[in-house]
């Protein structure tokens, strides 16, 4: 099975950073997946509920703390989040870091909760308790044993994690939101060389895999320790 590679270009008050590729666990995590591999492209439309683009474009990272994680991907829950912890209260829905909305309608439930987070890196979903899911998601920067069991691990990051690095760089506020805009300015899905020549025979590219940009659609807290 081929994992999904998906990527976020990023920008940093209002300059390009660079670009972040993730490597989906679409075997032990299928529906997390799907989830956010949908998010990237876009391919859902507007949400039936809050009638904005289910989509990570133009989003913002909301939360960064420097050797710990950077967070983002919401806003539709509230932050009901324990002191130090990694909760849903950032997103695209309202844009402010209090929601998120998955493709599915609504939270939906965990899967593997055995994969471990023991190394920077990893691609988790955030969520203000079990079965809580919905589109935020963090970044560790370092190992989090003390969320293994309570947080999926359905990714990694294989290209740009220094984009990561500097996102921590940023100067934050006393909730740990960056003091400048940190953006998901484009993100889409990378297909293989193969696959995308079946799509477009004439298409060629060095690259071993080629971006898929969806459709101009504009779209929780963590214990520290």
């Amino acid at each position: 099975m081929v994992r999904p590679r998906v990527f976020f270009d990023i920008s940093i008050d209002n300059q390009p950073a660079g670009r972040v590729i993730f490597e989906l666990y679409n075997d032990t995590a299928p529906k997390t997946s799907e989830n956010f591999r949908a998010l990237c492209t876009g391919e859902k439309g507007l949400s039936p509920l809050s009638h904005t683009p289910l989509y990570y474009k133009n989003s913002i990272i909301h939360r960064s703390i420097k050797d710990f994680m950077v967070q983002g991907g919401g806003t539709i829950f509230a932050s009901l989040c324990l002191p130090h912890s990694i909760d849903l209260d950032k997103d695209f829905t309202k844009r402010n870091g209090t929601g998120g909305e998955s493709i599915y309608g609504g939270p939906f439930p965990d899967e593997d909760l055995s994969r471990p987070l023991d190394a920077p890196g990893l691609l988790c979903m955030a969520n203000k308790g079990p079965n809580t899911n919905n589109s935020q998601f963090f970044v560790t920067l370092r190992e989090c044993p003390h969320l293994n069991g309570k947080h999926v691990v359905f990714g990694r990051v294989i290209r740009g994690f220094e984009i990561i690095q500097r996102i921590t760089e940023v100067p934050t506020d006393e909730k740990d939101r960056p003091r400048a805009p940190v953006v998901i300015a484009n993100c889409g899905e990378l297909m293989l060389r193969s696959q995308a020549q079946q799509k477009q025979p004439e298409r060629t590219s060095a690259a071993p895999f080629l971006p898929h940009i969806a459709p101009p659609f504009c779209l929780s807290c963590i214990n520290r320790r």
